[in-house]
């Protein structure tokens, strides 16, 4: 059953919070700012409403994972934290002396309750109804782009993770103690991950116990980090990677494991849309997606800022059918043409290349075909056909015994030219110094809210840290707006 919060709070120590908490404190400030009561109408299908125990108040477990994103902090150290902060405490509508919850009580909170909610799309919808309703978003321009983030386990086996993992916590214990060597569990020598585990719980033990060190600092973190690994994640250790998570390049000699996150964004650096995917996806098939959810959420889209990954043939003749202005500069490598396989052999607009469904890039390309007729030319972009030997989806794809493999796409530039002449404008020039925005919104996500790295393994786990860490900075632009 859903326990709603009070609304007064009845304690004899409440009065902390206005002596030790300033007006200008941002957890005030949103507390003040937003109406929480939304998460009861979302999870009230996600709750037993007339039966069962009390459950912890859904506002307050959705804003520990807010404090989760906003601070950057493990489950344990939010937790711990929420114990002494008084801002946490009043941000969470506790008491001073009120207990704080269990971690584990999070983990729970997202696999039972957050598990099937739209959560991104929803968050995003109530900032930008915030902004609106704030007369704050006046824009009509949307930018577009999409950032990276590395999966969690990378391309490492499990038991390399925990051996990395070990390694760190060890090398932090003799930083502070170099003579509990001696007395440290024998490291594991097999290959077998379960005997990996048992010496990492082994490892666990003797420093809780017997090292009289496990309450430092210095060594809480990367203690924390393997039990969780250890504990909470053991399901996903038996995989040989994070299932969801593919190679997606960033240019043509730099590759990544993991997710991408395309984002629509206004000039005021409010997002309004985003989509996740795998590492591999193109940028610019998630155009007409990120123009409809904007509007979705209430925007009004008359011009979309992107850059050349978003000027393909498919995405003009929308803009054009939408009314929309498509601020893209033209790349004639990216037109569809009559291209075979279209969902499996995608542009990499970085690196100049295609890449194929398994995420391996071509290796080079050559222009064939009469110089100076656009219609007629050609590039072909080669593999490496040792690779495409070993490839798991080679079938259909590579045949058998072949000393090359090709991938054709026709050149009709001829077809771009109204965008060719749009794009020598001075209003195209001008909107184009636009686009810088959302890099250094990529760059706050990842350097001030951890979306350079997944927090968790999985799609879904990867579109609950977006929905968190997207809601955070929104918050954040709106009352840097309104102050």
């Amino acid at each position: 059953m859903i326990r709603k919060q009070q609304s007064l709070m009845l304690s004899p120590y409440a009065k902390l919070y206005d002596m030790l908490i300033p007006k200008d404190n941002m957890l005030r400030q949103i507390n003040e700012l937003v109406d929480f009561t939304f998460i009861y109408e979302d999870l009230k299908d996600k709750y037993c409403q007339n039966n069962g125990r009390n459950a912890i108040d859904p506002i307050r477990m959705f804003k520990y994972l807010l404090l989760k994103a906003i601070f950057e902090l493990s489950d344990v150290d939010i937790v711990e934290r929420s114990r002494y902060d008084l801002s946490f405490k009043f941000f969470l509508d506790m008491a001073p002396e009120d207990p704080v919850i269990e971690s584990s009580s999070l983990t729970k909170f997202r696999r039972l309750r957050l598990k099937d909610t739209n959560l991104l799309d929803m968050l995003i919808g109530k900032t930008v109804e915030l902004a609106i309703e704030k007369e704050i978003l006046k824009s009509t321009s949307i930018i577009v782009d999409a950032t990276h983030t590395k999966a969690r386990y990378n391309q490492k086996s499990p038991r390399e993770i925990l051996q990395d993992q070990a390694k760190k916590l060890r090398k932090a214990v003799y930083g502070v103690d170099e003579s509990v060597k001696v007395r440290m569990p024998a490291k594991n020598t097999s290959d077998v991950l379960e005997d990996e585990i048992a010496y990492c719980n082994k490892l666990i033990t003797f420093i809780e116990t017997e090292s009289g060190i496990a309450q430092l600092p210095k060594i809480t973190e990367p203690l924390n980090l393997l039990k969780e690994t250890v504990e909470d994640d053991i399901e996903q250790l038996h995989l040989a990677a994070d299932p969801d998570a593919r190679v997606g390049h960033k240019s043509a000699d730099s590759a990544f494991f993991g997710y991408k996150t395309h984002l629509a964004m206004t000039e005021e650096r409010i997002i309004t849309a985003a989509v996740i995917t795998t590492g591999e996806k193109n940028d610019g098939k998630q155009l007409q997606t990120l123009i409809e959810k904007s509007q979705a959420a209430g925007m009004q889209v008359t011009t979309v800022i992107g850059d050349a990954a978003y000027s393909e043939k498919d995405n003009l003749a929308y803009a054009k059918k939408s009314e929309i202005e498509l601020v893209a500069k033209l790349n004639p490598l990216i037109t569809q043409g009559g291209r075979r396989k279209e969902d499996e052999f995608l542009f990499n607009k970085d690196a100049g290349m295609y890449v194929c469904k398994a995420g391996h890039m071509a290796v080079r390309k050559a222009r064939q075909g009469k110089k100076g007729v656009g219609k007629n030319q050609v590039d072909t972009y080669y593999f490496d056909v040792e690779v495409c030997k070993r490839c798991p989806f080679k079938e259909g794809c590579y045949k058998e015994g072949s000393q090359s493999k090709t991938y054709s796409v026709s050149i009709k530039s001829d077809e771009h030219s109204e965008q060719m002449a749009f794009q020598e404008t001075e209003y195209f020039k001008a909107k184009s110094k636009e686009r810088y925005k959302i890099e250094a919104k990529n760059s706050e996500l990842k350097h001030g809210h951890g979306y350079d790295v997944a927090t968790s393994s999985g799609l879904l786990g990867m579109q609950l840290q977006g929905a968190m860490a997207i809601f955070a900075v929104n918050l954040k632009r709106i009352l840097k707006l309104v102050d």
